[in-house]
């Protein structure tokens, strides 16, 4: 399912220099990146939220808006370490790391980077509860659950599936679909969390499957599933967002202290 870049097409092939003029890619800004992505690889192993090979992450490199870290083709989520992540351009070379990008996961995100600057963050999986609204009729959240009004407003839906993301169009146009969303379902796909930070990415990410995992389960019973009052469910959407880039880093920090007891190879 998934394809290696420089197998797919040859229109993203090296056409930028990257000799003598390469910036410095060492800082510890960008380090700390590096190690928060892994983490965040390593703790959507962990909650089913990948799907073989074929998923992707990416951020916007601190300090350089027009190169990004990405997942290298080849590897499950659980397998990523810090040092293990690609830093790519938006033309398509690799500036530091081993590997290529899976094909979509370039196409994907580095439209996504490039046409929408306020999306640092991107997440992109086939999460099985959230992908699984993705496939129904209608809108995918029906505003029942408390943890889904974290996301009241803030969805899009990407109507136009066309298959696999092999060129830069359909990068282009899953970008046209957002808007100002922060959530895209991607009708019969998957999802996309688009974010200004890591943490928040990921935050929105854990809790959006958790929002569709019990949807999912509501309307398993076969009896109606009802949503909140829509006046109820703005201000308790309000209330949420109060302070939700802070709870975003504490989340992660969690993650992270997780990690460092159990699986301290993601900062390498």
């Amino acid at each position: 399912m998934a394809h290696s870049l420089s197998h797919a097409a040859s229109s993203a092939s090296a056409t930028a220099s990257v000799g003598s003029n390469r910036p410095d890619l060492a800082t510890d800004a960008i380090r700390t990146a590096r190690e928060d992505l892994a983490a965040c690889f390593r703790m959507a192993a962990r909650n089913g939220f990948e799907e073989g090979i074929c998923n992707h992450f990416s951020a916007v490199v601190p300090g350089h808006d027009d190169l990004f870290l990405v997942n290298p083709y080849g590897y499950a989520f659980r397998e990523l370490t810090a040092s293990k992540l690609l830093i790519c351009d938006f033309h398509g070379n690799v500036l530091d790391g081993e590997g290529v990008p899976e094909a979509t996961a370039f196409y994907i995100h580095a439209e996504m980077h490039k046409r929408l600057p306020r999306a640092k963050v991107a997440f992109h999986t086939h999460m099985p509860y959230a992908t699984a609204l993705s496939m129904t009729e209608g809108d995918p959240l029906i505003w029942a659950g408390q943890t889904a009004l974290k996301f009241y407003g803030r969805t899009a839906v990407d109507r136009d599936y066309n298959g696999l993301a092999l060129d830069n169009r359909e990068g282009a146009r899953i970008a046209s679909a957002v808007g100002n969303a922060d959530i895209v379902f991607m009708k019969h796909h998957g999802v996309m969390v688009l974010a200004p930070t890591i943490a928040e990415a990921w935050d929105d990410l854990y809790y959006l499957e958790r929002a569709a995992e019990v949807q999912v389960l509501a309307m398993s019973t076969g009896r109606k599933v009802l949503p909140v009052d829509p006046a109820i469910a703005a201000e308790t959407y309000r209330q949420m967002r109060d302070g939700d880039s802070e709870s975003a880093r504490l989340h992660l920090a969690a993650v992270r202290r997780q990690l460092d007891a159990e699986e301290p190879q993601y900062r390498h």
